[in-house]
């Protein structure tokens, strides 16, 4: 045999094993991906695994994406209609300098026992920033139990933070989402029924009495989200809170029945191409939704689905816009299969030409 055809003979016979061996750990990766109990596969990939965060609520701040979600724990406790298993007591903030590039777990931005008026359940927050200050909202039951929306303040984006003595004058309910107009105006969108107790402020005075899931009321407007400008100092209301009102395609009220559409939690608001996006979470039936205004205060009239339901009971999300893309951020219970152990996740977010959204499938199949 030429010796030059042997020398590449043998190579390749050397070679053979390593290239067995690549091939098998390609089929091993393929084989080992992660597939829901259904069979499903995921559509994205949680942030983070070495920590349970849900309600990622997004931001840009100096080039720099930073994520303020709800911290999960264990606690032991059962799941229920009023979300007691959900027992987070601090926050973490993450952050990332691109999408999918590595995510940073910062430092404990501020814990429970560090807000004077609270007692437990540090729901899910937001943020905002102003003049060198920025904003952490929090929502969490006072020392009666009753939800109250507090804020505390920071020079880091991270923290840590230092909470008001007291909540927000004239707040109650969960899920602060702050949106800054471009004319500087900010306001706040929040209120949950269910465990976020919406539903017993129907009166405009909390009443325990009230029930502990809606209203029951399904023939009539369906309970509604909040809306309050905030002062200047983004500490306070500067008005009474208002609801928002989400249109159907007659103009009229959204009712209590109608659970694929009607308000339930997680509010956020956006804004793009001079149109006001009103999202939200639809709880029991597990839609992310959005309704489209004129101005912060709506009404807004209910244009259709964000996203389908993820594993697991529900999810809350947050929208944003990094360098002429759009993400929706969001959760599930990929990493547990456990309400209340969930796992926040991104992807990127599209639109059509008139301004709806193209629908998002948490799944690839």
């Amino acid at each position: 045999m030429d010796p030059k055809i042997m020398r590449y003979t043998i190579a390749k016979l050397l070679a053979l094993p390593l290239a067995l061996a690549g091939t098998l750990v390609l089929a091993q990766t393929k084989t080992a991906e992660q597939r829901s109990p259904e069979g499903k596969r995921y559509l994205a990939q949680p942030l983070v695994k070495d920590i349970f965060v849900a309600d990622p609520s997004a931001h840009v701040f100096n080039g720099r994406i930073y994520v303020y979600p709800s911290h999960d724990v264990d606690a032991g406790i059962p799941d229920d209609d009023l979300g007691n298993q959900y027992a987070m007591h601090d926050y973490r903030v993450l952050s990332m300098a691109r999408p999918g590039g590595p995510v940073t777990v910062h430092p404990v931005a501020i814990d429970v026992k560090d807000i004077p008026w609270a007692s437990k359940q540090t729901w899910a927050p937001d943020a905002a920033y102003k003049n060198g200050t920025y904003y952490l909202y929090m929502p969490a039951r006072d020392k009666q139990g009753v939800f109250r929306i507090g804020v505390a303040t920071s020079k880091s984006p991270t923290g840590p933070f230092k909470a008001e003595a007291a909540p927000i004058r004239g707040s109650f309910s969960i899920d602060p989402a702050v949106f800054t107009d471009t004319d500087g105006q900010s306001y706040m969108f929040f209120g949950g029924i269910w465990g976020g107790q919406l539903q017993r402020w129907a009166t405009g005075k909390f009443d325990a009495d009230a029930g502990d899931t809606d209203l029951r009321q399904d023939d009539k407007p369906a309970l509604s989200g909040k809306v309050a400008r905030l002062t200047a100092d983004m500490k306070q209301f500067a008005e009474a809170p208002r609801d928002v009102q989400i249109l159907d395609e007659a103009g009229k009220p959204v009712l209590g029945g109608d659970h694929d559409r009607r308000f339930f939690e997680a509010s956020f608001m956006f804004k793009r191409g001079g149109k006001y996006y009103y999202t939200y979470s639809t709880g029991d039936t597990h839609f992310v939704n959005y309704a489209i205004g004129d101005n912060p205060y709506g009404p807004f009239r209910y244009t259709g689905h964000i996203m389908a339901p993820v594993q697991g009971w529900t999810t809350h999300h947050s929208i944003i816009e990094f360098q002429n893309r759009w993400w929706l951020f969001y959760h599930d219970t990929q990493l547990s299969n456990k309400n209340h152990l969930r796992s926040a996740k991104m992807t990127e977010m599209f639109f059509n030409a008139d301004g709806t959204i193209r629908p998002i499938n948490p799944f690839k199949d």
